[in-house]
């Protein structure tokens, strides 16, 4: 052991403290189980029988003092050869008092010294083992001399008295070697335990601060691990370790259910939910850990927002050059088909059969050449112009436009403010063309419904960004078409060009905001144009 402190932080050691314990457990066992023995043995008991009361009283202190010792453990800084020392010496005497008491080694107490010297063994190191044996011995034979000269013990008793002795020195010399072996496993755990520490902090600061945002998720759906980009996306006061996923995210969690459910572990779902601040479109990941059924699973966030920034210009310059050749080759020859079946449904020797067969061409030439005029203007984009303004204001003016140039009743468009004046930073000109998509195919959709479109302005709950909310409504959007409504030529109508939407959502990115497309409780759409964080605005 040492001089060093004898305490949780010295180097006795967890195992050290645990036979500490046990010791102590022993010690206060000893005098309660010999004093049951002295009274079922009674009238002529087996231990105690030379001087009862002092056996009796011999067992009282024993017992007070293990519990002393007990107490005596928990005070910091003690030194250690002290505390080892007062051990060896309360069990020596006090077991070689009771020998004494019972009459010397003849009662078999003897046994008694050699499990506190091979605890003690254990812990002390070198010499100190030899000295705590030797205390022990000492005390077995004065109690053996003492006693023969009292008259209550015999000459025999040496021999055994010898044996005794000599087992409790082999049993100190054999702890050596066991002691030494002891400090290396502990040592070599504890070494483990740091590197396993180190190991489990470094992995918690390596997924905290991952650009890419993950959680686990274990087989009950509670989320077990989570790293802070994930909890932001998620809500930070529903998304942390412990947490139900679906008081988090529902949506994630059916996306989950569904992804477990069908049987294709190593591919993505493909479909996507709203983060916790409404602005941004998530896209998870799903990959198992391990084998067990269901597995615990490994989620990667992935915001779609940022993916289709980074991917705009690229698009833009292909529409560029596919423009530029389509107008050279289609739009010339569109134009004389179109004028050639305007003038031909203009003949009046054309019958009710052919001029039906010539509006047909008319009409889809004009279709063929609204679908290159949309190209062109995603492709001629003009450079930015953002500026601030107030959106209620804006907004009132284009009810009042697209109400006179549809023409559609104003009563048809409801318009709700927020409290007080909503500013935003973006280009007019391109808001003006999101928001006119927007309308016309909530005008075209909602139908014959009683309840008028809705336009919706305020401010996100969470994250504070100013917001526009078209919603009607109408049949809705076929389920099999949510996820694909924002991509090129994707449309449910046969007369329709599929550019309106994707064209939208190209320009909200090209002005820093987010369209999403929900679809309304009760039926119908909701489409939001989450407008950039008033926080980045730039002079």
């Amino acid at each position: 052991m040492g001089a060093g402190n004898f305490d949780r932080d010295s180097t006795l050691g967890d195992l050290g403290w645990r036979i500490v314990g046990l010791l102590n457990l022993y010690r206060l066992l000893v005098p309660p189980v010999l004093f049951a023995i002295y009274r079922f043995t009674l009238p002529q008991p087996t231990v105690g029988s030379e001087h009862p009361r002092l056996f009796f009283a011999i067992c009282v202190a024993y017992f007070i003092v293990g519990i002393a010792l007990v107490l005596a453990q928990r005070l910091p800084a003690i030194p250690g050869r002290a505390l080892l020392l007062v051990h060896s010496l309360v069990d020596s005497v006090s077991i070689g008092l009771l020998l004494y008491a019972s009459g010397g080694v003849a009662s078999g107490l003897g046994i008694l010294l050699v499990v506190p010297v091979g605890a003690v063994a254990l812990l002390a190191e070198g010499r100190e083992t030899l000295l705590m044996a030797a205390t022990a011995v000492v005390a077995l034979l004065a109690q053996q001399v003492i006693g023969q000269l009292s008259g209550t013990g015999s000459t025999s008793d040496y021999p055994t008295a010898g044996v005794i002795g000599v087992v409790i020195f082999l049993v100190a010399l054999a702890s050596w070697p066991l002691t030494a072996r002891l400090k290396e496993s502990e040592a070599l755990v504890k070494r483990r335990e740091v590197d396993l520490a180190n190991l489990a902090e470094l992995s918690q600061y390596i997924v905290q601060h991952l650009r890419e945002s993950l959680l686990v998720v274990d087989e009950e759906d509670r989320i077990r691990l989570i790293n802070e980009s994930a909890a932001r996306i998620l809500g930070d006061r529903n998304a942390y370790p412990g947490a139900l996923l679906g008081e988090a995210s529902p949506r994630l969690l059916y996306l989950l259910s569904t992804w477990r459910q069908s049987g294709e572990r190593p591919k993505d779902s493909g479909a996507t939910f709203i983060a916790n601040d409404g602005a941004n479109e998530i896209l998870p990941h799903f990959a198992p850990l391990g084998t067990a059924d269901p597995p615990p699973v490994i989620v990667f966030l992935e915001d779609t927002t940022e993916i289709a920034g980074k991917l705009q210009q690229l698009k833009l310059a292909s529409l560029g050059r596919l423009s530029a050749s389509i107008a050279h080759e289609i739009r010339n020859p569109v134009g004389a088909m179109s004028h050639a079946a305007q003038l031909l449904g203009e003949s009046d020797r054309l019958g009710e059969e052919e001029r039906r067969l010539a509006e047909i061409v008319r009409s889809n030439a004009a279709r063929i050449s609204e679908i290159i005029t949309n190209v062109q203007s995603m492709s001629r984009r003009e450079p930015l112009r953002a500026e601030q303004f107030d959106l209620g204001a804006w907004l009132r003016e284009f009810r009042a436009e697209f109400c006179a140039t549809l023409p559609c009743p104003v009563d048809r468009i409801a318009l709700t403010e927020a409290g007080a004046p909503l500013e935003v930073r973006c280009d007019r000109s391109q808001l003006h063309q999101i928001v006119w998509n927007l309308l016309h195919n909530a005008v075209k959709h909602n139908g014959e419904a009683a309840q008028p479109i809705e336009l919706h302005i305020g401010r996100l709950a969470a994250a504070q960004r100013p917001y526009l909310e078209v919603a009607d409504r109408g049949a809705g959007i076929p389920e099999a078409l949510a996820e694909r409504i924002f991509e090129p030529f994707v449309t449910s109508e046969s007369r329709g060009t599929g550019l309106g939407l994707y064209l939208a959502r190209e320009l909200a990115q090209a002005n820093g905001a987010t369209l999403i497309y929900e679809p309304r409780p009760g039926g119908g759409s909701v489409f939001r144009l989450v407008f950039s964080d008033p926080l980045r605005w730039r002079a």
